[in-house]
């Protein structure tokens, strides 16, 4: 993500790591400048985060993602936050007092049910290409539950669903909506709800399933896939003074 002095997005980029994190990186840099009609010369300050911030050649500093997913937030929703960062690996839920100071974080238990990871395992053992998922459990006419708590037995369960007879739309709902169980077992969420991450932003229905179980508004913030290099980018545009 491009910034400007203002803070005003220029531009953006996302692509999948592979297996050269620094080459991904300057690949990804380089179509965020295009995008804002800028060259490498142009860049005043360059914080990277994520698992991979360490291989960012060039790199002013680093921060990590609960900081930035919760200064990405922020930005857009300047109040008392809860910020919940569907990621591929893990989750998180960030605690954000209203002058943006963090109270609080949680990351889910070392285990995959309930991020993007687990769903893409679902689609796996489905046969389904992960972007059909959204679509099918939007257009579920029920809801068929599961029980397991854990991808290996998510899996099997699922397995025996599709033996029963069961409809495939209902499965996948019940899919996510396990995902979303497991995040809200997490914490407890208050004040304004900000769903981000990769996650959310490929899978609306996600936001529309969780607001359904927690009775409450759940926001997204413009671009959820890119809230994190935002947060970095804002965080280095304030380290090097020009806020």
């Amino acid at each position: 993500m491009v910034i400007d002095h203002r803070g005003e997005v220029s531009g953006g980029a996302v692509i999948r790591s592979g297996l050269d994190f620094e080459a991904a990186a300057d690949q990804v840099l380089g179509l965020a400048l295009r995008e804002a009609g800028l060259d490498p010369g142009r860049i005043h300050s360059l914080f990277a985060t994520g698992y991979g911030r360490s291989n960012v050649r060039g790199a002013d500093g680093t921060r990590t993602e609960i900081a930035c997913h919760a200064k990405g937030c922020y930005h857009f929703f300047p109040q008392a936050l809860t910020v919940i960062d569907l990621g591929g690996q893990d989750n998180k839920i960030i605690k954000l007092a209203a002058d943006g100071s963090r109270l609080s974080f949680k990351m889910n238990r070392k285990c995959a049910a309930g991020t993007g990871a687990f769903l893409e395992e679902m689609a796996a053992r489905l046969g389904l290409d992960l972007g059909e998922m959204n679509r099918m459990a939007e257009e579920a006419r029920e809801t068929v539950e599961l029980g397991s708590y854990c991808t290996v037995f998510s899996a099997t369960e699922v397995l025996e669903k599709i033996r029963a007879g069961r409809p495939a739309g209902g499965i996948v709902r019940g899919i996510f909506l396990s995902m979303v169980k497991r995040v809200l077992e997490m914490d407890f969420l208050e004040n304004r709800v900000v769903l981000t991450g990769g996650v959310a932003a490929h899978n609306p229905v996600l936001r529309t399933l969780m607001a359904q179980e927690a009775g409450m508004e759940i926001s997204l913030p413009p671009s959820p896939q890119l809230t994190g290099a935002l947060g970095a980018a804002l965080l280095a545009r304030e380290a090097a003074g020009d806020d």
